[in-house]
């Protein structure tokens, strides 16, 4: 096949790349991406992101998988004492003028993990956004599976969900916030392994996704969603698991980033075989394009700099949107903290029970008992407060971030949503349940809390 035979050549292509030093060895500078769901007067999903996207004429507001969702963008933040507050202050403008723009089409944004209006009667073709990459994904991914239904199946201590899909589109149910750290290739080991270690705590400290088609499952039901929303089986891990195309991954980074990028070549099978013309500004253009079909829950992303030097990012893709643009900048910065932390603090954890931990952490939240560090047991909201929130403020403090900022998004914003047991997730949870689940008063009060504050203060 064509497309493998470019995929090998610029796979040794990446390793000569590294091994000759020809990098970026910066390490530090942040960026995101910040999914959203447009809705209309009656809080339900809107199909009219081509309409708002043309209104904003703005080149970092993108259309995602659904007509009913956007996708914001930020530029990169230098990782100096005010980063916190410049993403603040961007991400906020940005959306801002999102919202102002859908206003005034009589439309409204909605930042959650799964849109709590969103029905499964939604979720079909004719709302898949008018872009070749989706079409081709969907055709592809069912071509991967013989053609067999979707099936989506998950169980709580609430309720259990069970649908079936002939095409992709319950993934366009998940929207979150993706977040992109620059790294020198000598750190991308230590701070990928980092991730892996961080993303139970992460995931249980910004849940915000407990509702599916008014069902109440995980704390974030995102994760086994979208993971069953592409299930195609690709390889046996280390432990004789099924790897999927969406995944926690299949061991720890062991000593370089191109591990990533060998396994994507010999384990992942071709999704997308679109092939390139041969171009000097784009010589890992068919690798860039079978990694963005992998979609591990930490990923290795890479591009080449003005200076014709490899840039690698890391990329976790564990957290939901919102509740607000404050628990966002908030989520941002516990993940810079703990990551950074852990990076250089490696606790003795196996990477099954890091991977484990992870989906324990999505399904029971804040209620998650962990192994951490030689203990077993251990509960998440007790190790986030005694030990993994103060690590990851002090952190922060120590390579100079600005002491209030790194304060008031860790301390007090993550601190007071475990302190007062009320994430995104509890709040809708508890919400629902007291109010006779009832979906539209819930999607009124979460919108109007969110004018009010980060969701701790709900």
């Amino acid at each position: 096949m064509a497309f493998k035979s470019h995929l090998s050549q610029e796979t040794a292509l990446l390793r000569e790349w590294l091994e000759s030093g020809r990098t970026d060895s910066h390490t530090g500078t942040s960026g995101l991406e910040l999914e959203a769901c447009l809705i209309d007067k009656h809080l339900r999903p809107a199909s009219q992101n081509e309409l708002l996207i043309k209104s904003l004429n703005d080149p970092m507001v993108v259309p995602e998988l659904a007509k009913f969702n956007i996708e914001v963008n930020t530029p990169p933040f230098a990782a100096d004492t005010n980063m916190l507050s410049a993403i603040a202050s961007a991400l906020t403008e940005r959306w801002n003028h999102c919202l102002q723009v859908a206003a005034q089409h009589n439309l409204d944004l909605c930042l959650a993990g799964v849109l709590p209006s969103l029905r499964d009667d939604d979720l079909h073709m004719g709302n898949v956004s008018p872009l070749r990459r989706y079409q081709a994904l969907n055709q592809q991914i069912l071509k991967g599976r013989r053609f067999r239904p979707l099936d989506i199946h998950i169980e709580s201590d609430y309720d259990s969900l069970t649908v079936q899909h002939n095409d992709v589109m319950t993934e366009a149910s998940t929207t979150s916030l993706q977040i992109h750290l620059q790294l020198a290739p000598d750190d991308f080991a230590a701070y990928y392994n980092a991730s892996l270690l961080a993303s139970a705590p992460l995931v249980a400290a910004c849940a915000n996704s407990p509702l599916v088609f008014g069902k109440l499952l995980w704390d974030e039901s995102r994760i086994p969603l979208f993971e069953q929303s592409v299930a195609v089986p690709c390889f046996l891990g280390e432990h004789g698991e099924v790897v999927q195309r969406v995944n926690f991954g299949s061991s720890y980074m062991k000593h370089s980033v191109i591990e990533i990028f060998e396994e994507n070549m010999v384990a992942y099978p071709v999704l997308l075989p679109f092939l390139f013309n041969q171009n000097q500004n784009a010589p890992f253009a068919h690798l860039q394009l079978h990694n963005g079909t992998i979609w591990r829950w930490n990923r290795a992303l890479l591009k080449v700099n003005d200076q014709s030097q490899l840039q690698f990012r890391l990329e976790h893709r564990t957290l939901p949107a919102g509740p607000t643009i404050t628990d966002c900048v908030a989520n941002i910065a516990f993940f810079y903290g703990l990551v950074g932390w852990l990076a250089h603090r490696r606790p003795a954890i196996s990477f099954a029970a890091a991977r484990q931990n992870f989906y324990r952490a999505a399904r029971y939240g804040l209620r998650a008992k962990l192994s951490w560090d030689g203990r077993e047991q251990v509960p998440l909201d007790k190790l986030l407060l005694d030990e993994l929130i103060p690590a990851a403020r002090k952190h922060m403090e120590t390579v100079g971030f600005d002491r209030a900022d790194a304060n008031y998004y860790v301390n007090e914003v993550v601190g007071e949503r475990v302190r007062r047991q009320q994430t995104g997730a509890i709040w809708q949870r508890n919400f629902y349940l007291s109010h006779n689940r009832n979906l539209q008063h819930l999607m009124a009060a979460y919108l109007e809390n969110g004018k009010r504050g980060a969701v701790y203060t709900w």
